[in-house]
């Protein structure tokens, strides 16, 4: 009650606003963990507090087609009026994507990160598909970890340095770098997967590129979210522009019947 959403802290958000609003340029995120109805009041009853509370919804989703139809429409359903929305996928404080939904179903998650209305945020790594690197007890810096061990608090094994190349630290520094790279570092790397047509960097580039390009991806309404055993639909739509997203949550292949034209192929 005392330490959480405080009522002074909508005072202070608009505060904060204003001070950003006399410089070009600027945008105010809030990493704000609450639910949707209190969450989106941070926006400011005029749209004047956080231009982006982050929307953290998805990490806590179970990873299926059905939670994630139901945690799309929940949130679009809350969001006041003219107020963007924003998705966040990873961040510094859960296991990286691909330690948590395995490197298949990294890539669902990069089409729906892409795809969905609103802002994505994606954590530096995920686009390689970096996992959690295994971190020894004498080189632990999580305080949360180093204070009570063992219990599974720490957080440095998605903190690991970004993997650039195979050389030594993953060529993130020439000098001892906080954390030791990941032990997959020699293969998930920026430099091996850039020219690889079906990396998942790659693959997010393709994404960043149809967003950049389609009206309806990029600030186009959504629509029809709807799940059907292990398959998510949804419509983006912007004036004469229909763009049909249909994603697989299955381990195992599935035949979806579409009557467009594959935007990935």
């Amino acid at each position: 009650e005392y330490v959480s959403d405080r009522p002074e802290m909508r005072d202070v958000a608009k505060g904060l606003r204003a001070v950003f609003d006399e410089y070009p340029d600027r945008v105010m995120i809030g990493e704000i963990y609450l639910p949707n109805d209190r969450l989106v009041a941070y926006y400011g009853a005029h749209l004047d507090e956080a231009q982006l509370p982050f929307n953290f919804q998805l990490i806590g989703a179970a990873w299926n087609a059905e939670s994630i139809a139901r945690t799309i429409r929940d949130y679009e359903a809350v969001l006041p009026p003219g107020a963007w929305p924003n998705w966040v996928l990873g961040n510094h404080d859960q296991s990286r994507l691909a330690t948590r939904l395995g490197p298949a179903q990294a890539r669902v998650a990069a089409v729906l990160l892409l795809t969905l209305r609103g802002t994505p945020t994606l954590y530096y790594g995920d686009e390689i598909g970096m996992t959690d690197a295994p971190i020894p007890a004498e080189l632990v810096q999580d305080p949360a970890e180093r204070n009570q061990p063992g219990l599974g608090l720490g957080r440095d094994p998605e903190r690991a340095p970004m993997q650039w190349d195979s050389s030594i630290h993953a060529g993130f520094t020439a000098g001892m770098p906080w954390l030791p790279t990941g032990g997959d570092a020699r293969q998930v790397n920026v430099a091996t997967e850039r020219d690889d047509a079906a990396s998942l960097l790659s693959l997010y580039r393709r994404l960043i590129e149809l967003r950049r390009t389609h009206g309806a991806l990029s600030l186009g309404r959504i629509e029809a979210v709807e799940a059907e055993d292990d398959i998510l639909r949804y419509d983006r739509v912007e004036g004469d522009e229909h763009i049909a997203v249909t994603l697989n949550f299955a381990t195992g292949a599935a035949t979806i019947v579409t009557g467009g034209q594959d935007l990935l192929a």
